[in-house]
Parts: structure tokens; sequence; C-alpha cells
């Protein structure tokens, strides 16, 4: 897909020495079939969003786009290893179009190359230019923020699994934020503190900038919710998400709006894998564009997006304000036919 992209995400010369680091750390004590394994999944592709926004932040906060190297592989590294892991949670056979790693190679090998794969990033950290930040070493700065980040993602991860429990009302919806903001915005939040430390600037200011920056993530998982439904996310049908029995922002507004639906529609959600039918998931879908849970969501993603854009913090630094609109833009391009006519504010 052709994206209208900021120059600053768009160019790809060190996304390429990211990609050369991954591959380097992926088969760093030689040929092995783990090793195999991992470099394979990161061959599926990918918009290689963070290593994007790790090098673009850096150089719009006026660092030097080769010093993000080791920490744009670092975040993009921890990301990829989450998705080999909730691709054994969701049972998804597909990712990107391909087989997932543990539909082909089985769980073992599954869970031992996305243990091994995030151990890596603090391997990458290591390629990082030393030096002192207020007394404190930078590469120490970036491998906590990694730390902490990851931590936070595992336990969005986890609070995902009770949704179930949690999906509607006004609980529903606080829980259901909570966790896209743990499992989705923590690591983008911390590519851009890492990215401001490398560009120069005081750790206060980073963990701000870093702050304005986790409503992109949420804004991500958002758009994914809406894409399974109503677009291609390339897992060769659409709806996977309610044969996973998955609650998404849809569920969760639904539910709000339609509380007598919960037996309903939590009954659908709550059968194995392959037993709701075809015609079941259309129903869903069309309810949810019908009734009104569609539009919900979307105006909840244009809040987001609302709150990005009124970021006085972002204001400051303009180059990074419009890094910032041009990733909303980038994460958004998928549905934008979606969009249409139902965002008030101009997106795309």
């Amino acid at each position: 897909m052709e994206l209208n992209l900021h120059p600053l995400l768009s160019r790809s010369d060190e996304l390429q020495d990211v990609e050369s680091l991954m591959k380097r750390l992926v088969f760093g004590d030689g040929s092995g079939r783990i090793n195999s394994i991992m470099s394979e999944h990161l061959s599926t592709g990918g918009k290689r969003l963070r290593a994007r926004l790790a090098l673009a932040a850096t150089s719009a906060l006026g660092g030097l786009r080769r010093q993000a190297v080791g920490w744009a592989a670092a975040v993009e590294l921890v990301h990829n290893a989450t998705l080999i892991h909730d691709d054994i949670q969701d049972k998804d056979e597909f990712r990107r179009g391909h087989a997932t790693v543990w539909s082909k190679y089985g769980l073992n090998e599954a869970i031992n190359a996305g243990d091994l794969m995030m151990m890596l990033p603090f391997s990458a950290i290591q390629e990082v230019p030393e030096r002192m930040i207020d007394g404190v070493s930078l590469r120490w700065l970036l491998t906590m923020a990694l730390a902490r980040a990851t931590q936070t993602v595992v336990r969005g991860q986890s609070q995902e699994q009770r949704l179930v429990l949690l999906c509607d009302g006004p609980e529903g919806e606080r829980a259901y934020m909570e966790c896209v903001s743990q499992k989705t915005g923590a690591l983008l939040a911390a590519t851009i503190y890492g990215a401001a430390l490398l560009a120069g600037c005081p750790d206060v200011v980073a963990q701000q900038l870093a702050s304005e920056f986790e409503p992109v993530g949420m804004l991500f998982q958002i758009q994914d919710d809406v894409l399974d439904l109503f677009g291609d996310k390339g897992r060769k049908k659409r709806g996977q998400d309610l044969h996973e029995g998955k609650i998404s922002l849809l569920v969760v507004e639904h539910l709000r709006l339609y509380p007598e639906d919960r037996d309903w529609l939590l009954e659908k959600l709550a059968r194995p894998r392959g037993q709701l039918r075809d015609e079941e998931v259309d129903e869903i879908i069309a309810t949810f564009e019908g009734d009104g849970a569609l539009q919900s969501t979307i105006d909840r993603m244009e809040m987001l997006v609302n709150r990005m854009r009124e970021s006085k913090n972002l204001a400051r630094f303009p180059n990074l304000y419009f890094l910032a609109n041009e990733t909303i833009e980038m994460i958004l391009e998928p549905i934008k036919a979606v969009l249409q006519g139902r965002m008030q504010t101009r997106i795309i």
C-alpha cells in the first residue's frame, strides 16, 4: 500500500541498518532451528512502525538517526516477540498472510522463539553509543525503559484475558482502555522516550513526550479491532476476533449501548473456535454497524486523535508534532473507507 508519509517517517536508509542488526542478533550464535524460525517470522514483513518511529522521532528532536539504530531494533524485536506469543494465545494460524510460528512449528518452538526474541533487545541496546545523562548511563536508562514497557505489555495481555468479565457498562470501557494502554500504548510511548534521550532531551522532557504518544498505541489497537470486522487484516477471512472470542471495543460499545444483548453476544464469543458460523459473524458485524457500536468506536478514536493534536507539550516540538500526525495517518489508512463520513476530524 502506498502511504503518504512525513519524510521523517518514510525515510528507509537507517531502517535497513535496523533490519541488519535484528538479523545479526537472531543469528548471534550461528545457525540453528530456533534462529531460522525467528528470522522467518521477521521476514514476513510488517510496517516496522516502532522502528520507524524510533528513527524518525530521534531526528525530529534534533538527534542523529544512525545513533538510534540499536534502540529501533530493540523496540521492534520486543514487539515481534509479543506477536509470536499473541498468536499462540489467540490461536491465530495466519499473520501478515503467512502461517504463524506456532501453527507451522508447534507450540513448544513458538514459545521458545518468543522467549528468546524477548531477550535480544537488551543486546540491541548495547549498539547505542554510550554517554551519561544527568549522571546516569544512557544504555541503563534505555534498558530500564524497555524492561518497564515489556512488563506493562504482558500485564495488558493478561488483562485482555479478563475483559469478558468486565466488558459491559462504564467498567467495561475503563477496563478496555486500560488494557490497550498497557498492551499497545506502553511500547510506543517507550519508543519515543528512548528517541528523546538519544536526541539529548533531559529525562523529564523525554518522559513528558513519551506520555503524549501513548494515545497512538491505543489508536492502533482500536483501529485493529475495526479492521478485523470492516477491512482486510490478512487473516484469510474477516471476523477472526469474533471466532477467538476477543473483547474488542466494538463489543464493549455495543454492550454499553444495549446491555440486554449481553447473553446473546457473549454466548457467541464463548463458543469454541470454528463453531461460529459465517452468517452469525455477518449478523454481528451488521449489528455493530447498524446499531451504533461502530460509530461510537470511531468517536472514541476521534477523541484520541484530538487529544494528541491539542497537546501543548508536542506543540513545543513542531517536527515531532508533525510526525505524530503523520503516524496517525499511517495507522488509520487501512480503515480510511470506513471512517469516511463517520469522523468529523480531517485525518487523511
